[in-house]
C-alpha cells in the first residue's frame, strides 16, 4: 500500500498528564499514512464511482474490524412520548420528553430524549444532537427535565453510580449546551445521557445495550463492538426516531459531541449517513487526531485506561501505531462529502490540536474527488478563527471544554452547510 510520509519540527508542552507523553513536536516520529484512495491491494481509484461503489465500504469495513468493532442490526423502532411539546425557559422553547425503547419491546430498556425547539418555529427545525454525560438534567436549569434514570458518572474522573442523579445536578452542565442561544438561532437540540445505551467502565458487557445481544457477546471475538460503536448505534437509533418527529427536520441533523462523544460523533457520521453534518470537539486521539504522530494520548493509553471503548483488535495497535493500516483522515473521509467541523483547544495538548487539523486535512482527497473544496486551510490557523470550508477547523483559546465559542462556530459552520429545507 502507498503511503504518504510526514516529518515535524515544532515545539509544543503541557503539563496535564504524565510526563511519558509527548507533547514536543521535535520529538514526533517520521510516519506515514494510507493513501485514502488506495485499496488494501494497492489499487489507486480516481473516481466518485469507485470510492462510493467500493473504497469507501473497505475503509468503513476495514475501521470497523480493527477499531470500533460491530454493531448489530438496530431493532425496530418502539418509544413512548412522556411529555409532548411544552413551553419551557421563560416561554421561549418547546421541550419535548421520548422515550426509546434499546430493545424495540415496550418494557425497554431505554434512552430518554430530551428535544428542545424554538418557540416561534413555524414547521420543522434542524437538530443538533449529542450525547451528555452527567443526564438530561444535567444539561440545562430547566425544573420541568426528568431526571435520569440509568447509570451515570459520578465524577469527572470517571466513577460510575446508578440512579443517583438528583435535584442538585441539574444545569451542571449547561454551560457546555448553550440549549437558548442555539434555539435562538433557529435550531433544535437533542440529547440523551449516554449511560442509558452503554454505562462507561469495563464491565465485562454485562450491562448496558451489550447485554440485550447476548447471542453476540456468547461469540464476542475482536471485531465485536465496543462502548464507541454503542453510543454511535444508540445515536443512529436517535435518528429513527427523529424520522418520525414532526418538530425536527430529520434531513438536517447534526451528530455532535465533546471528548470521547466527539469520537462518538465521528464514528456515527461515518456509520450512518443520514447526519447532514458531523462535529466533533476535542476528540483527540481515536477521534479527529492522527494516531500515528504520538502526541498527548496514545492509542496503548486508550486500550489501558478505557478496555472497553474500542474492539479487541484495536489493542494490538498499542505502542505500535505504526502497524496501523488506517487512521483518523479516513474515519473522517467516510463522512464525505457531508460537511465536518473539527474543533479543539489550545491548551488541550493531551487531544493533539494540530493532529485533529492534520486529521481534517488528510481526508482532503476524498473530499476533492467527490466534488467538494475539502480542507482549504494548508497550515493550522491561529485561534478563534473559524475555517469554514466543507472540512472545516476551529481552534478555540482555552482548555478541554465545551463553551459559548464553541457553539457560535458549530451554528456558524452550519448555518453556511447545512442543506436548505
Amino acid at each position: 500500500m502507498r503511503h504518504i510520509l510526514f516529518m515535524t519540527a515544532l515545539t509544543a508542552t503541557a503539563a496535564a498528564e504524565p510526563a511519558r507523553f509527548n507533547y514536543d513536536e521535535s520529538k514526533v516520529p517520521p510516519y506515514s499514512l494510507p493513501d485514502p484512495l488506495r485499496s488494501a491491494a494497492g489499487a489507486a481509484i480516481s473516481s466518485k464511482e469507485a470510492w462510493i461503489g467500493g473504497l469507501r465500504e473497505e475503509t468503513r469495513q476495514l475501521i470497523e474490524r480493527e477499531m470500533f468493532g460491530k454493531a448489530p442490526a438496530r431493532p425496530k423502532l418502539n418509544f413512548k412520548v412522556e411529555e409532548e411539546a411544552t413551553p419551557a425557559l421563560n416561554g421561549k422553547v418547546r421541550r419535548k420528553q421520548i422515550a426509546v425503547s434499546l430493545s424495540g419491546k415496550a418494557e425497554g430498556p431505554f434512552m430518554d430524549m430530551l428535544l428542545y425547539v424554538p418557540a416561534g418555529a413555524t414547521g420543522p427545525v434542524p437538530v443538533l444532537f449529542g450525547l451528555n454525560f452527567q443526564g438530561n438534567q444535567a444539561v440545562s436549569r430547566d425544573p420541568g427535565i426528568h431526571l435520569c434514570r440509568s447509570w451515570l458518572r459520578e465524577d469527572v474522573k470517571g466513577g460510575i453510580v446508578q440512579n443517583k442523579a438528583t435535584e442538585a445536578s441539574r444545569g451542571l452542565q449547561a454551560d457546555s449546551w448553550q440549549i437558548e442561544y442555539a434555539t435562538s438561532r433557529g435550531y433544535g437540540v437533542m440529547t440523551a445521557c449516554y449511560c442509558d445505551i452503554d454505562p462507561d467502565f469495563h464491565d465485562e458487557w454485562k450491562n448496558g445495550v451489550h447485554a440485550l445481544f447476548p447471542e453476540i457477546e456468547a461469540k464476542r471475538d475482536g471485531a465485536t463492538w465496543g462502548a464507541i460503536a454503542a453510543w454511535a448505534w444508540g445515536m443512529s437509533l436517535g435518528i429513527d426516531y427523529l424520522e418520525r418527529e414532526p418538530l425536527a427536520d430529520a434531513k438536517r441533523v447534526i451528530a455532535q459531541g465533546h471528548s470521547r462523544l466527539g469520537k462518538t460523533a465521528l464514528w456515527a457520521g461515518a456509520s450512518d449517513t443520514r447526519f447532514a453534518l458531523v462535529i466533533s470537539n476535542d476528540s483527540g486521539a481515536g477521534g479527529a487526531a492522527l494516531n500515528k504522530r504520538i502526541f498527548g494520548e496514545t492509542v496503548g493509553r486508550l486500550n489501558s485506561a478505557f478496555p472497553h471503548w474500542f474492539c479487541g483488535n484495536f489493542k494490538k495497535y498499542s505502542d505500535k501505531e505504526g502497524d496501523m493500516a488506517f487512521d483518523s483522515h479516513q474515519i473522517i473521509a467516510l463522512i464525505a462529502p457531508r460537511p465536518v467541523l473539527i474543533t479543539s483547544a489550545t491548551k488541550d495538548l493531551w487531544a493533539d490540536p494540530k493532529g485533529e487539523f492534520l486529521g481534517g486535512l488528510h481526508a482532503n482527497p476524498v473530499y476533492k474527488l467527490l466534488g467538494t473544496d475539502g480542507m482549504t486551510a494548508e497550515e493550522q490557523p491561529l485561534p478563534d478563527k473559524l475555517i469554514d470550508s466543507t472540512i472545516g477547523y476551529f481552534l478555540r483559546t482555552g482548555e478541554h471544554d465545551v463553551t459559548k465559542a464553541d457553539w457560535e462556530a458549530y451554528l456558524n459552520f452550519a448555518d453556511k452547510h447545512l442543506p436548505k429545507p
